[in-house]
């Protein structure tokens, strides 16, 4: 019978939100992938329950060399990859978010073991195609960030090769919560204003350069970490779903709403200054993003995010306040 679950990037911020919704669960038989080393994000797993802990370098080394036992392992929830948006080297990226993708789910596919990996909505682009998940529009969408196509790689790699419908691709809008300490530059913006609170008690979002968009009502569809990995698990548990499906709330918020709402959770009054975007964010910056989230719904997902407000108000108090991590 099988029944080990595998976590790529089980370190990691939307990986150990995986583990610790499977935990909640019961389960428990679960290998966690990831860069070990000086690797911050090990601190997300201290109070969640696992078998194994393997460097992603050995894991792959083995699964290349078909030295990993496969007979018992029951999913693969591939989260990790190089998640900047900012990062350059597109060989690095090809490398270890394209070809480590493809590797991991060809021995997946072989083994008839499910897979569900992480794409991203930042292969939407713009926006200005929409936000559909219809596999059918794949090929036109265009990326602002080499990041963005190397995840689009992926995906339309799965679906030329006619495989991804035996596996499901998840596409992550703006996901923040807990476990995203170790992200640097990567955090959500949630805990980026906590701290310019805390610090200098007044939050600075970028100024917007486009007339119809007055400055801090660029848009988000923010979603939280806990309505993220409960919307991941729903392919877990109904294995006759494949395909891309888009994990996001359906609907969009702006900077000052976000503010706001961590302003009020902190019982203050907002204090708000626009500043200049840096000159290399311009020609990539996201002006809207929206998931359509008609497809998950039509599958038989029933769940409700949490209220924008209250999932702010969790987050500040129960986690950034006292710098808790996920716990079982």
């Amino acid at each position: 019978m099988r029944d080990k679950i595998i976590v790529t990037g089980g370190c990691g911020f939307i990986g150990s939100g995986i583990v610790w919704a499977l935990n909640k669960k019961g389960l428990e038989d679960i290998i966690i992938v990831d860069e070990l080393g000086e690797n911050e994000g090990q601190k997300n797993l201290a109070n969640l329950k696992f078998d194994e802990l393997i460097d992603k370098r050995d894991f792959l080394a083995r699964i290349l060399s078909n030295n990993f036992g496969s007979s018992n392992i029951d999913t693969i929830f591939h989260l990790g990859a190089c998640s900047s948006t900012t990062e350059k080297d597109l060989g690095y990226l090809i490398e270890n978010n394209y070809n480590y993708s493809r590797d991991l789910a060809s021995f997946a596919l072989r083994n008839e073991i499910r897979f569900i990996y992480a794409s991203s909505a930042a292969t939407y682009g713009d926006g200005s195609l929409g936000f559909s998940d219809n596999e059918e529009d794949l090929f036109g969408l265009k990326p602002l960030n080499y990041y963005g196509y190397s995840k689009q790689w992926f995906d339309i790699w799965a679906k030329h090769n006619k495989v991804l419908e035996k596996m499901v691709g998840l596409k992550y809008f703006n996901v923040y919560g807990p476990n995203e300490y170790h992200k640097g530059q990567m955090r959500s913006f949630i805990i980026k204003a906590y701290e310019q609170i805390k610090e200098r008690g007044e939050v600075r979002l970028f100024k917007s350069y486009k007339d119809e968009v007055i400055d801090g009502e660029q848009m988000r569809d923010f979603i939280y970490l806990k309505d993220a990995v409960k919307m991941s698990l729903f392919f877990f548990e109904n294995r006759y779903l494949g395909g891309i499906y888009n994990i996001g709330t359906g609907e969009a918020h702006s900077f000052n709403q976000l503010v706001e709402a961590v302003f009020r959770a902190l019982n203050l009054e907002p204090d708000i200054k626009y500043v200049d975007m840096p000159q290399e964010l311009k020609e990539q910056y996201q002006y809207f993003t929206q998931a359509d989230t008609s497809k998950i719904n039509s599958a038989g997902y029933s769940g409700e995010c949490c209220d924008f407000d209250s999932a702010v108000l969790d987050y500040v108090k129960n986690y950034l306040e006292s710098k808790a991590y996920l716990s079982i």
